[in-house]
C-alpha cells in the first residue's frame, strides 16, 4: 500500500518497554513488521482510545462507531445477545439425553444443578469481566496476549476458533437426522451430502447479512424451539413420580460419557467476547446478557430433563439423542412428537449461525491486531467479517464426516487447553493490573478467583483424563499445528508475502495513553 509506514516494534516489546504516546495522534499496537494504516489518508481523531492497563481513569474504548456509508459496528442489544449466548452455549435440551443413558436420572439432575455452579458461572463471571475490560472481536485471543504474549494469544484464537469450527460442523448433520425419519433420502449418500452443502450455504448467508440478523433469527428459533417443552412440561405434571428422579446406580456409570455430554451442553460462555466489539454499551449490556442467558440455559436443561424423567418409567438404554420426542409421543401424542422433532431440526439452525459468527468474528478480530493476514478483517457491505465467515463455513464442511461422539470429544480437549490458559491469563491480569477499570468486576479478590477456579480446573482435568488416546493424539496434533503456525505467519510476514496490519483504532495492549475525556466522543 502506498504511503505506509511499516512498524519495526514488536508487541510483545511494547508489553515490555512501552513508549510513551503523542498527545494527540491516534495509536494502536504492532508486532514485528506489521503495517499501521496510513496516517495521511485517515481523518484526525479528537484523541487517542487508551487501553485497558493504563492509569486508573482510563477506559478501553474499542473500536469507535461507524458514520456516514460506513457499516455500524455496534448493532447487538440485549435480547438478541442474550440469545445469541443461548445458542452459543446450549440451544434447548437436544443432546442431553444421553446424561440420562449414561448415569441415571439422580447424577443426570445433579449435574446440571452442580456444573452451573462449578464451570458455568465462573467462565460467565470470568468473561463478563474481560469482555468488558477488553470489547473488542479478538475477545479471548487479546485476554491471553496481553497477559502471556501474543505467541500464546495467537496459540488461544488458533484452539477455540478449531473448536468452535469442529463443534458447528455437528449442526447441519444433526438437522438432517432430525429430518431424515421423515425424508429417508436424507439418511446417507449423494441427497445428504447436497443438504448439507445447502444447508450450510443458506445459514452462512445469514451471518454475511449482519448480527441484527442473527440476533433476530436466534429470538425466533428459540420461541418456536423451546415452546414444545414448556408444553410437554405442562402435560407431564399429572403423571409426575418424584421417586423416578432418585433413581442411581453407580456401578454402572459411563463417566466419560457423562461429563462430556455435561461439559458439552455448559461451556462456551466465552464465545460471545469475539463478538463484544458489535454490542451496544457492552460494559452494561454483555454482563447483564451473560447473567440472564445462565438462568435461561439452566432452565432450559432441567425443566423438560424433571419432566421427561419424572413422568415416563425409566428405561436407561432409551436415554439416547432423540429419545424426548418418543417422551412426546408417550405424554401428549404424535403432534406433539412432530412439533418436538420440528424444533430440534431448527434448533440447530439457530447454534449454527450463533457459532459461525463468534468463529468469523474472530477471526477478524486477530486480524486487527496483526495476528492474521489483513484480508481477514475486510467486512461486506452488512459490516460482516466475509472472509471469516467463508473461512468458517470452509472449514465445517471438511470436518462434517466426523461422527457425534468424536466431534464433542475432540472439541472438548481443545476447549479444556484453551480455557485453562483464560484462567491464568485472568488471574494473572488481576495481579499485574489490579487497577485497571473494569466496567464489570468479578465481585472477589484476587484469593477469591483462585478459588473459584480450583473447581473448575478440577474438572477439566477430568475430562482430559477420560479422553481416549485416539482423541488426544488427533486434538495433540491440531494444537502442535498452531504451534508452529504462528512462526510461519510472522515469517510470511516477513517476506511481504502478505499483507498484515493493526488497526489503530484498537488501543495498544499495557500500552499508556491520556485518557478520554467523557464528553468527547472519537471521531474518525
Amino acid at each position: 500500500m502506498a504511503g505506509t509506514q511499516r512498524s519495526e516494534v514488536a508487541l510483545a516489546a511494547a508489553v515490555r518497554d512501552p513508549p510513551p504516546a503523542p498527545p494527540s495522534s491516534s495509536s494502536g499496537s504492532a508486532d514485528i513488521g506489521q503495517e499501521q494504516k496510513n496516517p495521511e489518508n485517515a481523518e484526525p481523531a479528537t484523541c487517542a482510545a487508551p487501553p485497558m492497563g493504563a492509569e486508573e481513569g482510563t477506559e478501553h474504548q474499542g473500536l469507535p462507531d461507524s458514520s456516514g456509508d460506513a457499516p455500524s459496528l455496534r448493532k447487538l442489544s440485549i435480547v438478541p445477545l442474550i440469545f445469541i449466548i443461548f445458542y452459543e452455549v446450549s440451544g434447548g435440551p437436544f443432546g442431553i439425553e444421553d446424561t440420562v443413558g449414561a448415569a441415571g436420572p439422580l447424577l443426570a439432575i445433579v449435574g446440571f444443578l452442580a456444573l452451573p455452579i462449578i464451570w458455568s458461572i465462573p467462565e460467565a463471571l470470568i468473561t463478563a469481566e474481560l469482555g468488558t475490560m477488553f470489547p473488542e472481536n479478538s475477545g479471548f485471543v487479546v485476554w491471553v496476549a496481553s497477559a502471556l504474549g501474543p505467541y500464546w494469544g495467537f496459540q488461544q484464537g488458533w484452539m477455540k476458533w478449531l473448536s468452535g469450527v469442529i463443534d458447528n460442523a455437528l449442526y447441519p448433520v444433526l438437522f438432517l437426522d432430525y429430518l431424515k425419519s421423515a425424508v429417508p433420502a436424507l439418511g446417507g449418500g449423494a441427497p445428504r451430502a447436497v443438504s448439507v452443502v445447502g444447508l450450510t450455504a443458506l445459514l452462512t448467508l445469514l451471518n454475511y447479512r449482519g448480527l441484527t440478523v442473527v440476533g433476530w433469527a436466534a429470538i425466533c428459533i428459540g420461541v418456536f424451539s423451546l415452546t414444545p417443552f414448556l408444553v410437554m412440561g405442562l402435560i407431564s405434571i399429572a403423571k409426575l413420580r418424584p421417586a423416578r428422579w432418585l433413581v442411581v446406580d453407580l456401578h454402572g456409570v459411563d463417566w466419560n460419557l457423562y461429563l462430556n455430554t455435561l461439559f458439552w451442553n455448559l461451556n462456551y460462555w466465552d464465545s460471545v467476547s469475539t463478538i463484544s466489539g458489535e454490542v451496544k454499551n457492552p460494559g452494561k449490556t454483555l454482563p447483564k446478557a451473560l447473567f440472564y442467558a445462565v438462568i435461561f440455559v439452566v432452565v432450559g436443561y432441567l425443566y423438560p430433563l424433571l419432566a421427561g424423567t419424572g413422568a415416563v418409567p425409566l428405561d436407561r438404554g432409551q436415554w439416547t439423542d432423540g429419545y424426548f420426542a418418543d417422551i412426546a409421543k408417550l405424554l401428549g401424542g404424535a403432534w406433539l412428537m412432530w412439533w418436538v422433532q420440528a424444533a430440534a431440526a431448527v434448533s440447530n439452525m439457530g447454534l449454527f449461525v450463533a457459532e459461525m459468527s463468534s468463529d468469523s468474528y474472530q477471526l477478524l478480530g486477530m486480524a486487527e491486531r496483526g495476528m492474521l493476514p489483513a484480508f481477514f478483517a475486510w467486512r461486506s457491505r452488512y459490516g460482516t467479517p466475509l472472509i471469516g465467515i467463508l473461512f468458517s463455513a470452509s472449514g465445517m464442511l471438511l470436518l462434517s464426516t466426523m461422527s457425534f461422539q468424536e466431534i464433542v470429544a475432540a472439541e472438548n480437549f481443545l476447549y479444556c487447553f484453551g480455557m485453562l490458559m483464560e484462567f491464568i491469563s485472568f488471574v494473572l491480569l488481576r495481579v499485574r493490573m489490579p487497577d485497571a477499570p473494569r466496567p464489570y468486576r468479578v465481585p472477589l479478590g484476587t484469593a477469591g478467583c483462585v478459588a473459584m477456579l480450583v473447581p473448575a480446573t478440577a474438572l477439566i482435568a477430568a475430562v482430559l483424563a477420560l479422553s481416549t488416546l485416539k482423541v488426544a493424539l488427533v486434538s495433540l496434533g491440531a494444537v502442535a499445528v498452531g504451534l508452529v503456525l504462528q512462526p510461519a505467519l510472522r515469517f510470511v510476514e516477513r517476506k511481504r508475502w502478505l499483507r498484515f496490519s493493526v488497526n489503530p483504532d484498537l488501543p495498544g495492549i499495557d500500552v499508556t495513553h491520556q485518557p478520554v475525556a467523557p464528553d468527547d466522543p472519537l471521531v474518525v
